[in-house]
């Protein structure tokens, strides 16, 4: 078993355990604001199960209906989390909406958030585990499932503190305020989430970062063939296509240019972890005295 796998079923575990304390908590309660924190974390349970399944389908090899591969399906899964956390910040506004209407008094508010402070304390843990090495492992669905986690972290303190203020002033309007300011908060962090997967299903090119180092990969490495155009490149989930034009002299044989070929793929997939790279070698006559200068 993979570690990307490993970590996506933790997330399950971690969503489950996370959830049963929450819950605890509302029951206790009888907090909107606290009830809309545990409404989130049934979407990160649901989220979870999702990234789980795009990386076993991610994991496929290619086939015939799938030539490139199944890549890409962890950018749908980071996408449905978008979604799914979007749609658990209107139900939380509707919670909010009914407890500005009917107002009600906490009961044992300090046993509740006693128990949300614990079980935000094991999401923020689990998120830092899912950022880093879903950043690692160059998944997508892993960090975008470790940023939602992030979000419930922040909407949670937020929580807590709304609902600190609740008891402390006596005013119960502040715990369906706080849950509003939450949902405003999950539904930012949807629409990040989703942006940056889409970059991905669109076919988004590399960072320029990433970009001046291919650049420079192939102009120190193509020693032989005379330059480098057309070059283009694109991401999905852990691997990254690169594919360009070498010119090779005239007098330059089949197999030397095959040799250049492979020692400039060899040095790509160095700088590009999981690089699939595509080189297709044109004659002098094809030179457009542009792109990538060979030193």
């Amino acid at each position: 078993m993979s570690q990307t796998t490993r970590l996506a079923i933790g997330s399950i575990l971690v969503g489950l355990a996370v959830l049963g304390l929450k819950l605890l908590s509302w029951q206790m309660t009888g907090s909107i604001a606290l009830f809309s924190d545990a409404l989130e974390s049934v979407v990160n349970v649901a989220t979870a199960v999702a990234a789980l399944v795009a990386i076993r389908v991610a994991a496929l090899p290619a086939d015939a209906n799938h030539p490139y591969g199944h890549h890409k399906a962890e950018f749908l899964s980071a996408v449905l989390e978008g979604v799914m956390i979007i749609l658990a910040a209107l139900l939380i506004l509707r919670e909010a909406w009914h407890g500005f209407q009917n107002p009600q008094p906490l009961l044992a508010p300090l046993d509740g958030v006693a128990v949300n402070v614990l079980a935000s304390l094991v999401n923020a843990v689990w998120c830092f585990v899912l950022i880093r090495r879903g950043r690692a492992l160059r998944s997508p669905a892993l960090v975008a499932d470790g940023r939602h986690l992030l979000s419930d972290v922040i909407s949670s303190v937020g929580v807590t503190a709304g609902v600190v203020l609740a008891i402390v002033t006596g005013w119960p309007l502040l715990d369906p305020g706080m849950a509003a300011l939450v949902a405003l908060n999950i539904l930012w962090s949807g629409w990040k989430v989703m942006r940056e997967s889409l970059s991905g299903l669109l076919d988004e090119s590399v960072s320029e970062a990433t970009l001046r180092d291919v650049r420079a990969t192939i102009a120190t490495e193509a020693e032989g063939a005379v330059e480098a155009h057309d070059l283009r490149t694109r991401h999905a989930g852990r691997v990254t296509f690169i594919d360009f034009h070498l010119v090779v002299g005239g007098e330059t044989t089949v197999s030397e240019a095959h040799d250049i070929c492979d020692r400039v793929e060899a040095a790509l997939k160095r700088v590009v972890p999981d690089a699939m790279v595509t080189i297709h070698v044109e004659p002098e006559n094809k030179a457009k005295h542009s792109g990538i200068i060979v030193l």
